[in-house]
């Protein structure tokens, strides 16, 4: 095995993990070259034993919550430990999906980095949603350890997950298209439909995840919604997940649904309960009879 892809996520975000995992070995060359294994946010005691703690996120105190929508991201750093702290491993969010062959990645020249990933605006700011990992040089990575930092105000969140705590001479840049933002184009090796409001099998559905402090306090809607709130309780509106701005993203993720469909590793039961428990919009099935009538055309 030339090494291990790891795919962590919760219940909320779990139809995703599958068909990103289905994804990874689709479009590779060598599927049978390396294992995909999919990392489950209930399956880790230590996260749910922090429900309702205070923790350190941006400078700021906010409150643990394990039905939140990201609440698998502290996973971004279980993989090591997992191996053994040896071979190389390709950690990503559940709502990437392999475009490129994900082998070219694992198999790739690190240049002595223990890390790589995409860097983002800003001085020494990473994007860990998409990570190739050295395992044997990450010994430090002590995700139960340091993520009960976090609760006791001495690390912060934004600093482990934008890899601020790490030295930046360990990391390597990948090219933004091994990350891809909410953009699908002929250069794309993975995509991420990192914005939440628009995740494609999402839309039409109240909105689940807690926005981030420096988003509400810079959204003016987000406040007149607050004021609407106040007045109105809790027959004020909700918001929704919103439909991608590229149509393309919404088909491509639809085709890898329906494969999935087909091989059995989504059922169309398993898509109705996801349906139900409004994991997954609603009219689901009519978006993939629309996206297969459109690639038959």
């Amino acid at each position: 095995m030339d090494g291990t892809v790891f795919i962590h996520t919760n219940e909320k975000q779990i139809i995703g993990a599958i068909v990103a995992a289905h994804a990874m070995r689709r479009n590779s060359r060598q599927p049978d070259a390396f294992e995909v294994r999919i990392i489950k946010a209930e399956e880790q005691p230590f996260l749910a034993a922090h429900e309702g703690r205070a923790f350190l996120r941006d400078g700021a105190t906010r409150v643990w919550r394990n039905d939140d929508l990201q609440s698998f991201t502290p996973l971004r750093f279980l993989p090591p430990a997992l191996l053994g702290y040896q071979g190389r491993a390709v950690v990503v969010d559940p709502d990437v999906f392999a475009v490129g062959d994900v082998h070219a990645l694992l198999t790739r020249d690190m240049h002595g980095s223990a890390i790589m990933c995409r860097a983002r605006e800003g001085a020494k700011q990473y994007a860990s949603s998409v990570m190739l990992l050295d395992c044997a040089r990450l010994t430090h990575w002590r995700c139960e350890e340091q993520f009960e930092e976090l609760f006791q105000m001495r690390r912060d969140y934004m600093d482990w997950i934008s890899l601020r705590c790490e030295d930046p001479a360990t990391i390597g840049l990948l090219e933004p298209e091994w990350n891809d933002f909410d953009r699908l184009t002929p250069a794309t090796q993975m995509l991420h439909t990192t914005k939440r409001r628009t995740q494609p099998w999402k839309t039409g559905l109240p909105v689940d995840f807690t926005p981030s402090a420096r988003h509400l306090d810079r959204s003016l809607g987000g406040r007149l919604r607050s004021v609407v709130r106040g007045f109105k309780g809790k027959h004020a509106p909700r918001a929704t997940y919103e439909p991608h701005p590229q149509p393309a993203v919404e088909a491509f993720f639809f085709q890898l649904l329906g494969e999935c469909l087909d091989q059995g590793l989504v059922t169309e039961a398993m898509l109705r309960e996801q349906m139900a428990l409004d994991h997954v919009r609603h009219d689901a099935f009519e978006v993939l009879a629309r996206v297969r009538r459109q690639a038959a055309a």
